[in-house]
């Protein structure tokens, strides 16, 4: 039997079932888009509350609407579990779980091997593999596939094995999941062209490239691409400020010019998964291979650096204003990653609440999506917001800048605002910006 034939066969008929390991902000959209061109998806995840979520309607996933989940399962196009056994009913089983970085700045893989040796012991024939999750290049050809191997089973002839990086921007409506080129990546030819065939059928645009190793490296690129145009206009606006320039001005002006220029915003730190910590990946590998990476180091330091500057300028400006640091109450407007997204994966806002608890009287926040914080060393119940309230606090620092916030509301009741986002286009005596 050929099994590359069989498999082209299914896929081609919609008759593939597929099974997506791991239901968070990539395989949950994915799951979606796939059942609902009429493919058999089950949604294999270890936490059973998001099963239970699912089957409930419960939204989790701020770019999945909980009611269309909930009628793929009634169609019985979508079955969400935590039981490991339908891999073997699966035809295609795409990875996307978590790739972290350890404390001390090395990719932890884990859930990739995990996940990867729980395929394994139901690998069979005529099945397509394929890794979603961010990691360094190599990772599909010397961590993936000597798992799949010690099944006895062979790459080519028996299974495919594919890398194709995740794209998806998490609160990005014009730009869905649907929408974005997919970039696969095969260990063979027929892996690759597997891969494209599947993935073509939810996405217009699919690119092959030659390795594993390219799609992989590819998304380290594209993401080392904005760590450094971020920290670059991140230093940009620390100078700006000592020049007495506004740095929004500077980057408005420079936009103008039609080639040679993209424009990139200053902010109070990076995070979510993407940013923070792909790069990471590259540069651990590169130190493996005796290279350091000193581009991708110094903007990684940068944008780390801005909490904190982001306190020193809070600081200074309230010390101008007779105000004793170490007296002040402080306001965090907005604590998640990015603006009227409900993620906290490496916010700047919890590193500046951080900051201030070690320095000054009092530390609250208001974030519309967020009730309470209990992360790290934080743990603080969300503030009702009125006039009351705000008056109180010597300064407000607005980090993320939702879309539901009333800012004249907080512009007329605050003491002070320190607008990191640029959120205040016009002047106010009580407004001052990064």
């Amino acid at each position: 039997m050929d099994n590359y034939k069989i498999l082209k066969h299914k896929i081609e008929g919609k008759k593939a079932k597929i099974c997506i390991v791991g239901l968070g902000y990539v395989g949950l959209p994915l799951a979606k888009a796939f059942s609902q061109v009429g493919y058999f998806v089950y949604g294999l995840d270890t936490n059973p509350l998001r099963i239970k979520k699912l089957k409930k309607g419960e939204r989790y996933i701020i770019d999945v609407d909980s009611r269309q989940i909930l009628s793929l399962i009634k169609k019985n196009k979508f079955l969400p579990t935590t039981k490991e056994e339908v891999l073997v009913d699966s035809d295609v089983v795409i990875i996307c779980v978590p790739t972290p970085l350890r404390k001390v700045k090395v990719p932890d893989i884990s859930y990739v091997v995990k996940a990867t040796q729980t395929i394994k012991d139901y690998l069979r024939a005529s099945q397509l593999i394929i890794l979603e999750s961010t990691s360094y290049p190599t990772t599909t050809r010397d961590v993936v596939l000597p798992i799949l191997r010690k099944s006895g089973l062979k790459e080519e002839r028996d299974f495919f094995l594919c890398f194709s990086p995740e794209r998806v921007n998490p609160g990005d409506a014009k730009f869905p999941l649907v929408k974005i080129p997919k970039i696969v990546g095969g260990l063979s030819n027929k892996s690759t062209l597997l891969a494209k065939l599947l993935y073509s059928k939810i996405i217009k645009s699919v690119f092959g490239v030659s390795t594993p190793e390219v799609a992989e490296a590819s998304k380290l690129l594209e993401n080392t691409f904005r760590l450094v145009n971020i920290a670059l206009v991140n230093e940009f606006a620390i100078v700006c400020n000592r020049l007495g320039v506004n740095i929004w001005d500077v980057v408005e002006a420079a936009k103008t010019k039609p080639f040679g220029f993209m424009p990139f915003w200053p902010g109070p730190g990076i995070g979510g998964h993407c940013i923070p910590t792909d790069p990471i990946y590259l540069s651990w590998k590169a130190k493996k291979l005796g290279f350091k990476t000193r581009m991708i180091d110094l903007a990684s330091y940068i944008n780390h650096y801005m909490p904190m500057y982001v306190v020193e300028r809070v600081n200074k400006l309230l010390r101008n204003r007779g105000v004793t640091f170490s007296k002040a109450r402080i306001l965090i407007l907005g604590v998640t990653y990015k603006r009227d997204v409900k993620d906290l994966r490496e916010s700047p806002a919890l590193d500046i609440i951080e900051h201030l608890q070690r320095r000054v009287k009092k530390v609250d926040y208001y974030d519309p999506l967020i009730p309470y914080l209990k992360i790290r060393y934080i743990n603080l119940k969300r503030i009702n917001l009125t006039k009351d309230t705000l008056k109180k606090y010597h300064c407000a620092i607005l980090v993320t800048n939702h879309s539901n916030f009333n800012y004249q509301f907080l512009q007329r009741n605050s003491r002070l605002i320190f607008d990191t986002r640029n959120a205040y286009k016009r002047s106010f005596p009580n407004v001052e910006k990064l």
